[in-house]
Order: C-alpha cells, then structure tokens, then sequence
C-alpha cells in the first residue's frame, strides 16, 4: 500500500515539476491588494449573490439559505472532507440552495399576482431532464410540496422517476418527449394513483394514440398540445422554436388535433398550451414576443370548444453566468421577478380581452431552480509555462548575432514602442528557426533565442496590460504567454457543456484571494485528448482567454471551483477515457454548522471498465497468468510481480482521478 502511495506521489511529482525555476522570478504579489480587488476581478458578486462570497480569510464562503444568514468556508469544507477520505475532484450540493431557489421562484409569482390582481395560480415544475439524480430529484419533491411544485418528464425513463417520486396530488406531471403506446397509457394509468399527469400532444401521431389509449382503458387524461411559435429565441438554443422546431405542432396541425379530439368526443380533455423557445433566454424581449404570440393561441383554442385551464410557458428563464446582467449568451438582462411579471401580465391582457378565464400558469425552470446548488471544487496538479520569466542575461560578443540584435530589441521596449519591438522580436525568431533548419543555428542558440524571444513578448504585455486600446496584432499574446495549469478534472465528464456549446461557466480559485494572482492561465484536464481544455472564462466586457490565478507553491494544495453548474452536466458527462463520476456530497445546514446528508462515492476503475464489459476478475486473472510466464522466463523476480499484482488491484478499486496521497 505504501509503495502505491510512492507511485502516485511520483506522478504527481512529474506534473509539479513542470513548474520551473523560471516561476521564482516571475511577478510579485501586490502588497496592497484586497479581497474586493478578488470580487471585482472574480465578478463574484454579479453571478454568484446571494450564495457566494469572499470572507476576510480570502477563502470563497458560501450562504446556501441565501441571504437569510447561515455561511461555511468552502476551503475548511473541502480540506474536512478530505480528512474523510473524500478525494478530489468532488462535487459539493447544497440542499439549502436548492430549496432556496423553488422558493425565490414561487415568491416572484407570488409577487406578480398579487400585482396584477390575476385571479388564478402558479404551479411550476422541474424538467427531470435537467439533473436526474436521485437524491436531488427527491429533495425537489420534497421543497416543492409547500409550493404544490411538480415534475416534467421527457422520455419514458424520466416519466418513471417522476411517478415513482412525485407524491402530491395537487402537484403535477408534465408529460413530455416522443411518446409510444405504452408511454401514454403508464401515464394515463397514474390518474388512478391521485397523481395529476398532463399528456402534452408534441407530434401529429401522438393524437391517435392518445385517444385509442382513452378508449381502451375507459380513462379520460388530461392534454396538452405543444404549439411551434414563429417567435424565435436568442444564443445557443435559440433553434428549439419556429418552423424547424423539433417539437410541437404548427397551426395546421394543431387545428387537426383540435379535430381529432372533436370527432372523438375528447376536445374536452384538451386543457393545456405548452411552448418552448429555448434554453437561457438572455433578453426578456424575445420572451414577451413569445408570450403575446401563444397567448392569442390560447385564447382561440379556448374559441374553438377546448376546455383550456393550464398554460405552460416551458423553460428559458436564464442564469446570469458572467455577472453582466446583459443581454450576452453567458448573462440576461432580466430578474425572475422581471420575468414572473411579463408571463403574468401578459396572460392577463390576452384573457381579459376575450373575457375568458385566466389559466393556471407553469413554467419548467429546470436551470434556474438547480445551477447554483452545486460546486464542483478540483486541484491543480502542476502547471507549464513559457520560457522567458527567468532574469535575461547581456549576451556575449561571441553569441549569434540574431542574439545580440534581438537582446537589443528586448533591452530598448518602452511605451512608443512596444508594437515596432513586437514586430522586431517575430522575425528575428522566424529567422533563427530557418536559421536552424538550414544548420546555421545550433540547438542551444535557437533555445537562447526562443528564450529571449519570449521574455521580450512578456515586457511588451506589462505594457500592453495597461492601455486603453491593444493593436489586433498583439491581441494573442495573453493567450500566448499564459501557463498552462494542469487540474485532476475531466472536461468531458464534469463540464461537457464547456467542451461541446463553449459554454461559460465561473471558475475561480477557492481560497487565496486575498492574494494578488499574478498568473495567466488556461486549465488542462486529466484526458489524453486537445479539447480536454478550459480556455475561455467569464468578462464583464465579453471572453477572455485566460484566467489570472496565482503560482503554484510545492506541497501546498491549489484548489479551484467551478460555479453554476448544478444544471445538465451530470447527466451529459462522458467517459472519455475511462475518467468517470466525481464524487458527491450533499451538505444540509444546521443550527450547529453543517450536516453532510448523502455521500456519493464516486466512480471506481472496476466500475468504468465495466461499462465497457471488462470483468476486473478476469483482467486480474490475466496479469497473474502473465506473471507467471515471466517468473518462468527469468525477466520478473517473485517480488516484482507481486508488487505489479498488487498495483493492479488496488487501481481498479480506487477512484478514476489522481491522488495527492
């Protein structure tokens, strides 16, 4: 065991070691810098209130009931729960969080109400698909019960957690998806449970099945029809409405429901209206569009002879991960009271017009219920970083001349110049390299070159940094200089949205932050693969490419979290290369401090690899047959393969990420 302990250690140490020595010498901390400098930097205060602060430590706190008091230090959280063999990556939820928000949400609605004196209710649900896990779909039901909050299923799998799980009869289950025979006949069958399923019709043939499925159970469900809008939303999702939706039923097609439904003595079930236009909305100007649109759809299906009663807005209300509070795809230009209000008042106009009345309103707010409850808080292993921060030295008379004239160039770069001196230091490397590859230039030289190549390159950025405006043809070199930090993570399993959408999430060093970070970094995850990298980070102006972190100090841990993520990126993570889940607590406050509800061990190698239908007996069985040959053969002493025996077993009950033991 100690000698696998000495093994990891060993990997570990080769990453750290990519650390130079050049590090020694690279930029000191400002002794002025505070923690507000880290808020504003960090914009912490803009996508991260009322959960996320910093506290006079420069440790990240967090207050799960919002502003209602109660906080934790997260870097006193983390190092706990490595005393309790918990390694990292780990992935922190906070149940107070969760509940928090359901409440945030119904409260607006609430608020909207009772403002515009709208003689009905709100009851929203949770879009299962958003994050299936267990004990966090439990928790939903059970904060949601005050609320009469519901479940929205989209497949036949998630329609079996939500009847299983749901256990309020005045709460409902949205039925959503691509639906077959036995689909809508489970869900119709629920009614004799006391549970409240609505079976929204989303493709022309679900219309048929629907009503042969009536007729032969002798039950009468409750409908829904989901309307293709022509209203278009905005940023990445902004395909999931108009003509080319993959869901819903255009004008024609809904009218021939309407006329199945009829002829079957059914139009009356037909009690609901769903749209959707997409996932995080950023403008509240294209959800009013949508809103008036399926509000006169509303108001001429009830013409038409249906007994509409619901009408489901569908999801889109955004979570502000930039901190902008702009209409940019990372951000939105709106508050859930802001929206809460629009879908009110807009329902009210359009009823109060026909003289109808008003329908009880749902939305499936799935991102906004569940982003913020959880923390995904992974270590820095090492970090890469470009040659040139070390001191340069005058060259000698006999060094190259494409030496001495670029050392020029480095030692004259001031204000005036910097972008003429740029220019300089490019083509005197290119013509060290052609240099080289023609035999004029040794190995060493075009090292020295490159050295000073780069330090040149990092003087011209210390200016640059403090101008106004960056020529185009200098906008790179941040990128270009940052170092590379390498973190115990797997981009794909735990944040595939950043790998596959360019999604942007917060992600910020945990602790230190009463420190200045003088470091430019991008982040390498675990995988052996180019797109396994986070290089794109939240701005109040738009992207940036790298993100300022601070040096890495041997032996010491460098903990970095990353925020907003409790929404899709579980469920969507994948197994690229046998990286699997992280481990997971659930942390519950108490009067006393915290509680730690559920601990859900992550992924082991036996586990992954049996994904991939490996029998970790079988692969122990082959390594014992091989030692043995080669105990035969004379190329293994009884020691050494005891010792590979030993290493093999013990990795594939341990977890799929790296070790600091």
């Amino acid at each position: 065991m100690e000698t696998t302990r000495q093994s990891r250690e060993q990997v570990l140490q080769a990453l750290r070691s990519q650390v130079t020595s050049d590090q020694a010498v690279a930029a000191t901390p400002s002794p002025h810098w505070t923690i507000e400098k880290s808020e504003e930097l960090y914009r912490i205060k803009g996508w991260g209130e009322p959960y996320f602060s910093i506290n006079a430590a420069g440790h990240i706190t967090v207050s799960p009931k919002g502003d209602r008091g109660g906080s934790l230090d997260l870097y006193h959280l983390v190092e706990s729960l490595k005393k309790r063999n918990l390694d990292l990556p780990i992935l922190i939820r906070f149940s107070d969080i969760l509940e928090d928000r359901i409440e945030q949400l119904n409260a607006c609605f609430a608020k909207a109400i009772a403002r515009y004196s709208y003689n009905g209710v709100y009851r929203g649900v949770f879009p299962v698909k958003c994050n299936q896990q267990r004990h966090l779909v439990e928790d939903l039901v059970r904060f949601g019960r005050p609320h009469q909050f519901g479940l929205e299923a989209g497949s036949k799998p998630e329609l079996l957690i939500a009847l299983a799980t749901l256990d309020s009869p005045e709460s409902l289950l949205i039925c959503n998806g691509y639906k077959d025979r036995e689909y809508i006949e489970t869900a119709m069958l629920s009614q004799r449970l006391g549970q409240t399923p609505i079976i929204v019709l989303e493709q022309p043939d679900e219309v048929e099945l629907v009503i042969k499925a009536s007729q032969r159970l002798h039950i009468r469900p409750i409908l829904g029809v989901r309307a293709k809008l022509s209203s278009k939303g905005v940023g990445r999702w902004g395909g999931s409405a108009g003509d080319r939706a993959k869901f819903g039923l255009a004008i024609p097609e809904l009218l021939s429901a309407v006329e199945q439904l009829k002829q079957a003595d059914m139009l009356d079930c037909l009690q609901l209206l769903h749209f959707h236009i997409g996932s995080q909305i950023s403008a509240i100007s294209v959800i009013k569009d949508a809103l008036r649109e399926a509000c006169q759809i509303y108001v001429e299906l009830s013409a038409l002879g249906a007994k509409m009663g619901f009408l489901d807005v569908g999801g889109g209300l955004g979570i502000d991960y930039d901190g902008s509070k702009t209409n940019f795809y990372a951000s939105k230009n709106y508050s859930i009271q802001n929206y809460a209000n629009d879908v009110v008042a807009e329902v009210q106009e359009a009823c109060s017009a026909r003289n109808l009345p008003v329908p009880t309103l749902i939305s499936e707010s799935g991102r906004a219920i569940a982003s913020h409850q959880s923390i995904l808080v992974f270590d820095v292993l090492g970090t890469s970083d470009k040659p040139g921060l070390a001191a340069i030295e005058p060259p000698h008379e006999d060094d190259h001349a494409l030496l001495r004239e670029l050392y020029d160039t480095y030692d004259s770069v001031h204000l005036k110049n910097y972008q003429e001196a740029y220019h300089d230091a490019v083509q005197f490397k290119d013509e060290a390299i052609s240099l080289f590859n023609f035999g004029y230039v040794s190995l060493t030289e075009r090292a020295k070159i490159e050295r000073l190549y780069w330090a040149c390159c990092r003087r011209i950025l210390d200016l640059v940094r403090h101008e106004d405006y960056v020529p185009d043809d200098l906008e790179d070199l941040d990128r270009n200089l940052a170092s590379i930090y390498y973190i115990n993570l797997s981009v794909f399993q735990s944040m595939p949205d950043a790998w596959a959408i360019d999604q942007l999430f917060p992600i910020m060093p945990i602790h230190r932050l009463d420190e200045e970070p003088v470091n430019r970094g991008t982040l390498a995850d675990l995988t052996c693969d180019s797109d396994g990298k986070i290089d794109q980070f939240i701005d109040l102006r738009d992207v940036k490419p790298v993100l300022e972190l601070h040096p890495v100090t041997e032996h010491e841990p460098y903990y970095l979290g990353l925020f907003l993520g409790g929404a899709y990126q579980e469920i969507m993570g994948n197994l690229h290369n046998l990286f699997g889940d992280t481990n997971t607590v659930h942390i519950h406050m108490t009067p006393k401090g915290y509680h730690i509800e559920h601990v859900v061990k992550g992924d082991t190698m036996t586990e992954v690899l049996s994904y991939v239908q490996y029998d970790s007996d079988d692969l122990i069985e082959n390594i014992r047959r091989r030692s043995e040959h080669a105990l035969q053969d004379g190329t293994i002493t009884i020691e050494e393969a005891q010792l590979l025996l030993q290493h093999y077993e013990h990795s594939l009950n341990h977890y799929t990420y790296l070790s600091s033991d």
